[in-house]
């Protein structure tokens, strides 16, 4: 019976030192926030309302005008695109105007030479209508 109750004094030892360590895990666990509130309220009297509100308001007014300065640029980049778009589609509007006057200058030339043909038949066969006739 001294091995088991030998056993039974090394378990309970064991199991002790345990909860030690589960205990000082614990409260380390614990106290870190409890030490952030501390060092958050220490730092927190250091600094006023005012002088809070001040530092918020800069930092708000310096965000927004990088923003704006952004916006500008951003709006300037996109005029450059708009007017050299602007350019090429007039560009394109002209060449494609010249290649419409070439057709239509083509087209009234195949025209002209067909149109004489016309003619050149119609006299010829009004002109055997009137020997026929005679």
């Amino acid at each position: 019976m001294g091995k088991l109750k030998s056993y039974q004094e090394q378990i309970q030892e064991i199991v002790d030192k345990g909860i030690n360590a589960a205990e000082e895990q614990q409260k380390k666990l614990a106290s870190m926030p409890f030490d952030y509130a501390e060092k958050l309220e220490s730092e927190a009297r250091e600094y006023s309302v005012k002088t809070l509100r001040k530092r918020y308001n800069g930092y708000s007014e310096s965000l927004f005008e990088q923003l704006r300065s952004l916006n500008s640029r951003l709006g300037s980049f996109a005029a450059d695109l708009v007017a050299k778009l602007e350019k090429e589609v007039a560009e394109g509007a002209d060449a494609v105007s010249e290649a419409a006057e070439e057709v239509s200058e083509a087209t009234q030339e195949t025209k002209k030479p067909a149109a004489r043909k016309t003619t050149a038949s119609k006299s010829t066969s009004t002109a055997k209508k009137t020997t026929a006739s005679a």
